[in-house]
């Protein structure tokens, strides 16, 4: 097992709150690591957090578009490493006694306790494409997993003519060792012949319908497609626990329109969530170079891809027109630039750590850190990034059954983030 290296840091002072880092010991299991906030101020407004030149000299369409002022929590958390066992987790959501079900891009699941032991991989599940960017990705359990223990998934699925993004059901046996009856329920047409950009995202709303998330494949010759309604790459899909479209979704009854078309015009979605309160759907994707996303995602609307965009082509060149806003396309709420490559998301919904309520949590890939955003009126008004100093790759992060936030890194850890107890 790799082991953590040890680290006793500290973050650079924002407006009198302060942000230390220490580790914890080795246990005769497991390395274990903890970054702990021991401030008790109130958070304030600060410069941003990031600091580096952007790729771009575009400009925000609104004040708070993007860089807001940075913040820090005043409550005492601590961020500890449980395992570094899994390999290559994607995604990861609670099963109902609080132990956590992860998926592994190779294309196996894993259930991992809160305390960090983890099972032998769940086997019987499709063929997936684990080349570049695919694999087996997000995971949810349906609503009525105890009486049905029936689970969901996104995977690239290799098919004729190359491969696509595909939904999946399946039964978790009563041992915990296979998945019994795993079927396609469907699959994000055109198939292509790649390796990038399956979004894989995947979540219930409170109706019990499935929300998925699809990529463009990246390459210029399917961008295009993101614009095109005859087409599943670059949206936001919805559908039933049987895979058909909804009924009332936006595009029924048009002609020439895939009707389980929820949203379109995206580049990559990899993250989903549904805020606590308002049940408002939200989304997160990559930019190229800049111009990675946050959206506000309503029925029926175009996010702009690839016509409008923040970043530029990775070579440097810009991008079609280089035009960032035009009429009837949605502009994004926040984003990056340089991009942090956002990932899986939730919002924290437990009284837990109060000053968290209702605030979005990010992974992020090349940022390696997990981003905390603080959300009034549909604007961000505040950004913090909490496990900096681990320098992981954050691939998903969720909020447990008992208040804590979990988190999978692309190098095969599971961390927990939960509140410190104060010591008497």
């Amino acid at each position: 097992m790799r082991k953590s290296p040890t680290t006793n840091l500290m973050l650079p002072i924002l407006t009198g709150a302060m942000l230390t880092l220490a580790s914890c010991g080795e246990n005769s299991s497991q390395t274990s690591q903890a970054t702990q906030s021991d401030s008790t101020t109130a958070e304030v407004a600060a410069a941003p957090v990031e600091t580096k030149e952007p790729n771009s000299a575009y400009k925000p369409a609104f004040q708070g578009q993007t860089r807001v002022g940075g913040i820090q929590s005043s409550t005492a958390y601590e961020g500890k490493l449980l395992t570094s066992e899994l390999k290559n987790p994607w995604g990861l959501t609670s099963l109902p006694d609080g132990r956590l079900l992860i998926t592994q891009k190779e294309g196996t699941m894993r259930i991992a306790t809160t305390s960090g032991e983890v099972s032998a991989p769940i086997t019987g599940l499709p063929k997936v494409d684990s080349e570049g960017q695919g694999g087996l990705l997000g995971i949810r359990l349906d609503p009525e997993f105890e009486q049905n223990r029936m689970v969901y998934w996104v995977f690239s699925e290799p098919v004729s003519g190359g491969n696509l993004t595909a939904v999946a059901k399946g039964k978790l046996s009563a041992d915990e060792k296979k998945i019994e009856g795993a079927s396609v329920i469907y699959r994000a047409t055109p198939a292509y012949q790649g390796k990038l950009h399956y979004g894989g995202r995947i979540l219930f709303d409170k109706a019990g319908n499935l929300i998925i998330s699809t990529g463009e494949r990246s390459d210029k010759v399917t961008r295009p497609q993101a614009q095109e309604l005859n087409s599943s790459l670059g949206k936001v899909i919805r559908l039933t626990k049987d895979g058909k479209p909804v009924a009332g979704n936006p595009f029924e009854g048009q002609a020439g329109a895939k009707p389980e078309i929820y949203s379109y015009g995206h580049r990559n979605v990899q993250g989903l969530a549904l805020h606590p309160e308002t049940g408002d759907l939200w989304e997160n994707e990559f930019g190229p170079r800049g111009g990675d996303e946050l959206n506000r995602i309503e029925a029926g609307k175009n996010y702009g891809w690839p016509t409008i965009t923040y970043g530029i082509e990775y070579s440097g060149e810009k991008i079609g027109d280089s035009i960032q806003q035009k009429q009837g396309l949605e502009q994004p709420v926040y984003y990056w630039d340089p991009s942090i490559s956002p990932s899986g998301m939730t919002f924290y919904s437990s009284d837990s750590i109060a000053e968290w309520k209702n605030n979005l949590f990010i992974g992020s890939l090349s940022g390696m850190h997990i981003i905390r955003l603080v959300i009034e009126n549909n604007k961000v008004v505040g950004e913090e990034r909490l496990l900096e100093s681990e320098k992981k790759r954050f691939r998903d992060v969720t909020q447990g059954k008992d208040g804590a936030l979990y988190a999978v890194t692309d190098q095969g850890d599971l961390y927990r983030i939960f509140k410190k107890e104060t010591v008497l």
